[in-house]
């Protein structure tokens, strides 16, 4: 079973619907474009999913975050960071819908005995 960590208690879900038979290569514009400025701006990811099941086409990624505050600062890095336009201009035309989501740890007892 995987332990649980509260210590960054509020998570960004995001999903991205990709266009029909377009996420190789929507994986590797993200991959050589985004992951550079993602890493450096909002830090290391939680996890990053492509669906298999129910709605495809869908590649979900969740960041961790410590407050609100460190999410819109983090997320303003992010969006003012000079090579950030190069890779919404590669990827444009690969995204047809995007949700976010901002998710928070719920604290219940009986997990407290696991850490993440």
């Amino acid at each position: 079973m995987t332990p649980l960590n509260l210590a960054l208690p509020l998570v960004d879900h995001r999903i991205y619907t990709i266009a029909l038979r377009k996420m190789p290569e929507f994986l590797e514009v993200f991959d050589r474009l985004a992951m550079p400025i993602l890493l450096q701006t909002l830090g290391n990811p939680v996890g990053m999913y492509v669906s298999q099941v129910g709605p495809l086409n869908q590649f979900v990624h969740l960041w961790a975050y410590q407050s609100l505050a460190d999410y819109e600062q983090r997320c303003n890095a992010r969006d003012t960071h000079p090579d950030f336009a190069a890779y919404l201009s590669a990827s444009g035309h690969l995204i047809t819908a995007q949700e976010t989501r901002l998710i928070r740890a719920v604290d219940l007892p009986s997990l407290r005995s696991f850490t993440r």
